[in-house]
């Protein structure tokens, strides 16, 4: 499966079920094209968008038809063979944590300005090496790392929360095209948590919770609907839950943000 997100709203923008031995290199320029289409980005937007790629979709031809299109990346190279010849032109290698950066020359002209680090780590006696490009502007290496990194928070804010929260891992079908309509409800249920916690929760005691407590904890308050023929008037809450005061706030914000 491959999904692009975005973090900031936790929303799910585009995804996509493939069999599994479909590798991740195939999958980047139909991720691109889905999200173009899904946002409507004009070329305007594309050069205020980063790209953060893992070594997976790393290629030299990737890199080039993204720059292309102008965006920004901020990306890891696919070929270990590279960043092991790279590393013999480092020329300084600064420490940072459990690791070392350095700067090198890009090993290919891509068309447009591109900055290429080299990162280092020692296992087991060994140095291990990988390369990663940019076309950004940040005070410095470890600067570049620490946005590659934040990346990781798709995993996080999404495939572990739609697994736990929404059951994608359990709930399977047997054949593929239902499997692709459950993702796409997956996705639908996804964003509407995900728009319920930007417009009720951010600003509140419980802005903290995943879609996993918000499921858990926040839905499964008991209560009543009351209504005036088709017109909600009141939402009563069992008063001894926890955090049932706290879920009052939220719905009068996000109901007066309606």
């Amino acid at each position: 499966m491959a999904r692009v997100s975005a973090i900031k709203y936790r929303e799910t923008v585009w995804s996509k079920l493939y069999p599994g031995n479909q590798h991740t290199v195939h999958c980047l320029r139909p991720a691109v094209l889905g999200t173009e289409s899904s946002l409507e980005l004009a070329l305007s937007q594309r050069q205020r968008t980063v790209w953060r790629i893992d070594g997976g979709a790393g290629t030299d031809e990737h890199f080039r038809w993204l720059l292309n299109r102008g965006y920004h990346i901020m990306a890891k190279g696919k070929s270990n063979f590279r960043a092991k010849a790279l590393a013999l032109q480092a020329k300084r290698w600064d420490a940072y944590d459990d690791y070392e950066l350095a700067e090198v020359p890009p090993p290919v002209n891509y068309g447009h300005p591109v900055r290429v680090f080299l990162k280092r780590c020692l296992k087991k006696g060994q140095w291990h090496h990988s390369y990663y490009l940019s076309t950004l502007t940040l005070p410095s290496k470890k600067h570049f790392m620490d946005y590659y990194h934040q990346r990781g928070g798709a995993e996080v804010e999404q495939f572990h929360q739609d697994k736990q929260g929404l059951d994608l891992a359990t709930r399977r079908k047997y054949r593929f095209a239902t499997q692709q309509g459950f993702i796409l409800l997956t996705d639908l249920s996804h964003n509407l948590l995900a728009d319920f916690h930007h417009h009720a929760l951010v600003g509140s005691r419980i802005e903290s919770f995943g879609l996993q407590r918000i499921i858990r904890y926040l839905f499964n308050i008991p209560g009543r609907l009351i209504f005036d023929g088709s017109q909600l008037k009141c939402v009563e809450l069992l008063t001894l839950n926890q955090f049932s005061n706290d879920l009052v706030f939220c719905l009068k914000k996000f109901i007066s943000g309606r």
